[in-house]
């Protein structure tokens, strides 16, 4: 019934020797002089939630900012087409080493740490440490001061270890904006962080609840990251050379800092942008919101789990199998789901299989790995209730000549559908929440969207609440469903 246990370790053999081959199938052609140019388009990868650095524009949704105008203005120099791909901080450098783009635009530090993993070009912005806490608050005025306080800060940026080599408790956030908000919030007593990133914030916001109060005292320099060994740097490095030349780079960083580059005191800022109201920030995001869960969470959701329940009836009938080898191999399948987070498992398919030579686009690498992730949880749900069949029903199926497979399809799985219903409906439910962590992998689903729109606003509470309305219905309408299949399925049961 299952097949031949040869057959199914050959095939594993089969398939172990492919992505092996892979593995070594590198090419060892010569590297072209110009790889930018050659390629016809320079990959960048960047946050899109980094105001105002790299964010959407909350007018028109597109890509803007500082690192993104200085990206563009580097392929327009070189005569390429520039592509970016958002990407959250943690998991940016993973994906650089994935080649999931040429280079990182995002406020790299220049540190001795990096430049001997990576390529850093010349640098692009240059900025003062400087120590933000609140507006009343006196008690910080030098780095020694935030010995025992916490800090917010980018759990891999250089700031952070600062912050810890100078006695601080560090919560590690996403980014610049979640970090400014818990302090603002009283959660956290100080973030350290580029003066760039704070005189631009402060220009845009006029918030006063905040101040610099003391600096920490070193420069930072920022600049494109790339894998190490590239070639990409003399590209780069000259077209930054002539942006800095005819006044380019100048002209972006006060478009958007409000400030030269070189970290020295902003000018004046002016008429500040009309700032919208909260109400109207969701009324405005209401759509895009909906798109992002109607184009991504839902489909995301409805093929994994389809999916998954495949995988699910193969290993739980597996585990019922007498054949011990396919007993094995699904117990242990099942045992490496379920005692790994769902996180490391995206990581694993979308970050870790393109060193291995498997290259999987955002879309079906998180379809992969919700699915397998499904398949280990819903078939324990579909082998306890094949078994909560009386096996009075598998004797008469006997009696009135079916087969096992027959009688599995026409008598047991309708019985069993009935009581793995309820089971089955809550890990939909819990999948529905799940693709949330889709957006580690590039993913723009309905939780990023709302980061996305967060970002430069700063209304996270607004944003994230109505994402979190979207999943509640989302979520009320799978249960409705769930009832009424509970009902339809009555019939199957033996009375």
């Amino acid at each position: 019934m299952f097949g031949n246990p040869r057959r199914v370790l050959l095939a594993i053999v089969a398939v172990a020797a492919v992505i092996l081959g892979a593995v070594g199938c590198g090419s060892a052609g010569e590297r072209p002089a110009d790889p930018v140019r050659s390629a016809g388009v320079l990959r960048v990868g960047t946050e899109g939630v980094y105001a105002p650095f790299s964010y959407h524009d909350p007018a028109t949704g597109d890509l803007v900012g500082y690192d993104v105008d200085v990206a563009k203005a580097v392929g327009e120099k070189l005569g390429v087409r520039v592509e970016f791909v958002e990407t959250p901080w943690d998991s940016i450098f993973a994906a650089l080493e994935a080649d999931r783009f040429d280079i990182v635009a995002n406020q790299v530090t220049i540190n001795p740490e990096r430049k001997a993993k990576y390529d850093l070009s010349q640098p692009y912005t240059v900025g003062e440490g400087v120590i933000v806490t609140r507006a009343d608050d006196d008690s910080i005025k030098t780095l020694a001061d935030i010995r025992g306080k916490t800090a917010a800060e980018n759990a891999t940026s250089n700031w952070s270890q600062i912050a810890k080599d100078a006695g601080a408790k560090v919560e590690a956030v996403e980014g610049f904006t979640q970090a400014i908000t818990l302090l603002t919030q009283g959660r956290v007593d100080v973030v350290v962080n580029d003066s760039i990133a704070v005189y631009a914030y402060l220009a845009e916001t006029g918030d006063t609840s905040v101040k610099i109060a003391g600096t920490v005292g070193e420069k930072s320099e920022q600049g494109f990251a790339a894998r190490k060994d590239s070639g990409l740097l003399p590209e780069l490095n000259g077209a930054l050379d002539d942006l800095r030349a005819d006044g380019t780079l100048t002209a972006i960083s006060e478009k958007y800092l409000k400030a030269d580059a070189t970290g020295a005191t902003p000018a004046a800022t002016g008429q500040q942008p009309p700032v919208r109201s909260t109400v109207q920030l969701v009324l405005d995001n209401l759509w895009p919101l909906a798109k992002a869960a109607l184009t991504m969470t839902i489909p995301l959701t409805l093929i994994s789990f389809v999916i998954g329940l495949v995988i699910a009836l193969a290993v739980a009938l597996a585990r019922l199998s007498s054949n011990v080898v396919l007993s094995n191999v699904a117990r242990f399948y099942i045992s490496i789901i379920r005692g790994t987070p769902l996180l490391v498992q995206l990581f694993i398919v979308f970050y870790a299989l393109p060193e291995f030579g498997v290259r999987i686009d955002p879309f079906p690498a998180a379809v992969i790995a919700f699915s397998l992730n499904v398949g280990g949880y819903a078939a324990e749900i579909i082998r306890s209730a094949i078994l909560s069949v009386p096996k009075g029903q598998w004797e008469a199926a006997e009696t009135i000549g079916y087969h096992y497979a027959g009688a599995l399809r026409r008598i047991i799985l309708p019985q069993a559908t009935r009581v793995a219903v309820p089971p089955l409906s809550n890990t939909l439910i819990s999948l529905v929440k799940d693709t949330s962590l889709a957006s580690t992998i590039l993913v723009t689903e309905l939780l990023r969207q709302a980061q996305i729109v967060a970002a430069p606003t700063f209304e996270f509470f607004a944003l994230y609440g109505t994402a979190a309305i979207y999943y509640w219905v989302i979520c009320l309408a799978l249960s409705f469903g769930q009832a009424r299949a509970e009902h339809r399925l009555e019939r199957y049961v033996a009375r």
